[in-house]
């Protein structure tokens, strides 16, 4: 299914390289410049339980020519998306902000799964799921937030959040025994796809800290944070300190040798000087002694 388009998208043509601001490519919807005061968020986006639903009114899902054609203010269409959101990154904003994008009267709701889930079908997270709870919530783009969200989308939870169409990328996602957890949702007409961003995930920053690792372990002990809560050994803490002190050896040793350089060539640049000023003045005495003691000089004439 093609992404739908949305009126209030202002695309901008793709850059030489490939990107545009801040690395946006054409598949990201970039709405049009606002004032900046136009931006009235204030608040970071509630969490679903503390929403009072009205029920009463049936819930109707939404056509995808419905909701691309556009729906009145008080029936936006409800799109919801969900993920990890672990070290939230340019990555996961820009997929919100494809999903808040993709129909011109969107409510976007963000589902962010809890700890024990992630860590029984996924793995290890660095933050916590309260940590991600608030990361999320304060995404300009996001709406609502779902707590504790489902790793497979039932019915009955898309019924009680009164979801139109879920936004994830298009490359299936093979979890808990599925090949693609989204496969259901596909199916019914409810996916609303988006674009990935390259070279931007948390497992690239993950592997930039554990490949730097001793780097960032001697920034941290130099900024203060002890060898226990970085968890590291007595020997390595003390070869860290050793390093640092090599390294503050060597960049005197550069300084000064720049220092050198820049005093070795100042006293060239006035040697110059002074050469070419005695070369002036050397012209300027001969051309006085041969107007006065020269075959044509001022002393023959007299």
């Amino acid at each position: 299914m093609e992404p739908p388009s949305s009126s209030r998208l202002n695309p901008r043509k793709r850059r030489k390289d490939g990107s545009g601001p801040n690395g946006a490519t054409e598949l990201d919807g970039i709405p049009p410049k606002m004032s900046r005061h136009s931006f009235g968020l204030r608040e970071p986006a509630p969490f679903s339980d503390q929403i009072e639903v009205d029920y009463s009114k049936p819930y109707v899902r939404l056509t995808l020519e419905e909701a691309t054609q556009g729906t009145p203010l008080d029936r936006p269409v409800r799109v919801y998306a969900d993920g990890i959101f672990d070290l939230f990154h340019s990555g996961h904003a820009r997929a919100l902000m494809q999903a808040k994008n993709l129909f011109p009267n969107t409510y976007l709701i963000v589902g962010v799964c809890s700890d024990e889930l992630t860590h029984n079908l996924k793995g290890f997270t660095v933050m916590n799921e309260s940590e991600r709870y608030d990361a999320v919530q304060h995404c300009r783009y996001v709406d609502e937030v779902v707590r504790n969200a489902p790793w497979t989308l039932t019915p009955e939870f898309l019924a009680e959040h009164q979801i139109d169409f879920v936004a994830h990328d298009d490359i299936p996602y093979s979890s808990a025994g599925s090949d693609d957890v989204y496969k259901h949702i596909k199916e019914a007409g409810m996916f609303a796809p988006t674009q990935r961003t390259e070279g931007i995930s948390t497992s690239d920053i993950i592997t930039r800290i554990v490949r730097d690792y001793d780097v960032y372990a001697r920034r941290n002990l130099q900024r203060g944070y002890t060898a226990k809560e970085l968890n590291v050994s007595f020997i390595n803490e003390k070869k860290y300190h050793l390093q640092e002190r090599v390294d503050k050896v060597k960049k005197r040793v550069k300084d000064v040798e720049e220092k050198s350089k820049e005093f070795v060539q100042k006293v060239e640049e006035k040697s110059i000087d002074l050469i070419q000023k005695w070369e002036e003045k050397s012209r300027e005495f001969i051309g006085n002694f041969l107007e006065m003691f020269g075959p044509e000089g001022a002393l023959n004439g007299m």
